[in-house]
């Protein structure tokens, strides 16, 4: 039996980041609102990303749901790649990108790693 270690070491790490981001996110705290502001979003997003970072890692760490799992690891990739090219075409570097993009990391460690329940049945790529 493959060991699950990795998986929720991956996937807890990720789970506390991505939950306090969207707390944070909700709650307007200033130096998001300053970043979102620096990178020219509209504050109504941070609701939005807020709210949907909180549900995805809920789906994520629920029992079953394998589709509903893949789509928030989905939208998780999208928003951490954008994040970082939001900040590298801000002119904020590398340094402004590596947030997100070591917690890119482990989402898609956390993804890799996942057990078999937690897969959705069918071809592999």
């Amino acid at each position: 039996m493959k060991s699950k270690l990795p998986y929720w070491i991956t996937t807890a790490l990720f789970a506390i980041a991505l939950t306090g981001s969207g707390f944070a996110t909700l709650t307007r705290q200033p130096p998001l609102v300053a970043a979102y502001q620096h990178l020219g979003y509209p504050l109504y997003l941070m609701t939005i990303l807020g709210l949907a970072k909180i549900v995805g890692v809920a789906v994520v760490l629920a029992p079953r749901l394998p589709r509903l799992k893949e789509w928030a690891y989905a939208g998780f990739v999208i928003n951490l790649v954008s994040a970082a090219a939001s900040h590298l075409a801000a002119g904020d570097g590398v340094g402004g990108a590596a947030a997100p993009l070591v917690f890119l990391a482990l989402v898609l460690a956390s993804w890799w790693t996942r057990p078999e329940s937690r897969k959705l049945e069918g071809p592999a790529f």
